[in-house]
């Protein structure tokens, strides 16, 4: 997957390139719906298949971010982590872990929520993927997640491991939301 974080992020240098020399103005209220509209899309396309799971390959495709973010008039001095809060974005890797606990809310709303007879969908089958924690703890949220051992290095970067230990992190009131709308603004707000 190293090979896509490089084209991507070629793909995603060659738009900066090409905005940089077309606008004169290095405003926010233009370069940052540009970089939402034009670039962001290339780097987030299709993440779930080939997230980043290298250092080097994440800082690659973050530093495009970092380059837009620097573009901005008034941001040159400011670091990193400060652009992106005067700015109100989320590195890559914050934006990719959201998506993943989205999806992770969706596929256990299915396999065990109240609605799973209606769609159909097998307990047994769903529940192979995640499994609940049975516990007697009334810290954190109700409904923690059981986190499967590996013997191999690689299954850690594996969807289901990485999304597990951030999902028992999450409080109750996210876990519990009673529509996908409501869980995405209470984890953003996270």
């Amino acid at each position: 997957m190293s090979r896509q974080c490089v084209l991507t992020a070629q793909k995603a240098n060659h738009i900066l390139g090409c905005i940089k020399r077309s606008v004169a103005s290095r405003s926010r209220e233009v370069i940052l719906p540009l970089y939402s509209a034009l670039m962001r899309p290339h780097l987030e396309y299709c993440i779930q298949l080939w997230s980043p799971q290298y250092k080097k390959d994440m800082d690659l495709v973050e530093w495009v971010q970092r380059r837009a973010t620097k573009m901005i008039r008034g941001m040159e001095h400011l670091s990193y982590e400060e652009r992106l809060r005067e700015l109100g974005l989320f590195s890559l890797e914050k934006r990719r872990l959201w998506g993943d606990l989205i999806a992770a809310f969706q596929y256990l709303r299915k396999v065990f929520g109240d609605n799973k007879k209606v769609l159909g969908v097998k307990s047994t089958w769903g529940q192979m993927f995640f499994c609940r924690a049975c516990s007697d703890r009334t810290r954190g949220n109700g409904f923690k997640l059981k986190e499967g051992r590996v013997r191999l290095h690689i299954r850690k970067k594996f969807f289901i491991m990485m999304v597990v230990k951030h999902w028992n992190r999450l409080p109750r009131e996210v876990v519990e939301a009673p529509s996908v709308e409501t869980f995405k603004t209470n984890c953003y707000a996270c």
